[in-house]
């Protein structure tokens, strides 16, 4: 079975006039639909996440060019500006929704722009957007404990299932960080496949709950765009990015055994 590459592109925001917290990844209205226009020209075959996953699993062929478009978190601007232009191409693409970021009965005010209404989710998914899982208030998953990552999953699953009358079946890592715990619990809840960042192509070696995406940022020009599609010069692209990445990783990790060591502190007072 073949095991080519596939470009799993990452958007989060499509704004024009973005605030502080989200301008760095939101990318401009014309921007998007320069790059929509771009992946019809070079002739590429947009999938959803659960398409993709499905013929990885079944060994069903891939087009000759796959490509995905995804979106994070639950912006407005999907609604506003995205969805004409995949319209206009008919194109798929998968939104990975916070739950408690998108307005209305459930919403728990952490949203860090104009986030979509649950009206505009529905109309996203009737127009072909798949709607998968990104938890319910976008914590470091791996941060937490058992209860409350299940807690944070089933939320999520329990409130599109709700207002869509569909179990989502894909599922995006907040921030892309995971564990090996935090993958089993999103398999045990339910979820059939899963993206992480990464920032390379996706390979079905990687396996099903660690798919790796390339980011998409407003400073991603045209050119560099179609190197991304192209799978050329990826890690040089992304090189300073890993390096914070691995520092990052490890504050986390010594966070964590802190948080342990404190644990085990208390239980022996």
């Amino acid at each position: 079975m073949s095991d080519a590459p596939v470009p799993i592109l990452m958007y989060h925001s499509v704004a024009t006039a973005p605030n502080d917290a989200t301008r760095a990844l939101s990318v401009a209205p014309e921007a998007f639909a320069e790059q929509m226009a771009l992946i019809g020209d070079l002739g590429l075959t947009p999938l959803t996440t659960a398409d993709l996953a499905v013929r990885w699993r079944t060994g069903r062929p891939l087009p000759a060019r796959p490509v995905l478009i995804t979106f994070d978190d639950g912006y407005e601007g999907v609604h506003r500006h995205a969805l004409p232009v995949l319209a206009k191409h008919a194109f798929p693409a998968t939104l990975f929704v916070s739950t408690g970021w998108i307005r209305g009965a459930y919403d728990t005010g952490g949203g860090l722009d104009t986030m979509l209404d649950w009206r505009q989710v529905r109309e996203l998914a009737a127009a072909g957007v798949e709607i998968g899982g990104h938890s319910h208030t976008h914590p470091q998953l791996d941060q937490l404990g058992d209860d409350e990552l299940r807690a944070e999953l089933d939320r999520c699953t329990e409130i599109v299932s709700g207002e869509l009358g569909a179990r989502p079946v894909s599922f995006a890592y907040p921030y892309g960080y995971s564990s090996r715990r935090v993958r089993q619990a999103v398999r045990t809840s339910g979820y059939a496949q899963a993206l992480a960042v990464g920032n390379a192509l996706a390979r079905r070696r990687q396996g099903p709950y660690a798919l790796e995406r390339v980011t998409v940022r407003r400073a991603t020009g045209v050119e560099e765009f179609e190197r991304l599609l192209q799978g050329r010069a990826v890690a040089r692209t992304f090189a300073r990015d890993r390096a914070l990445t691995k520092g990052y990783a490890l504050v986390r990790r010594a966070r964590q055994l802190r948080q342990v060591r404190r644990k085990a502190i208390r239980s022996r007072v």
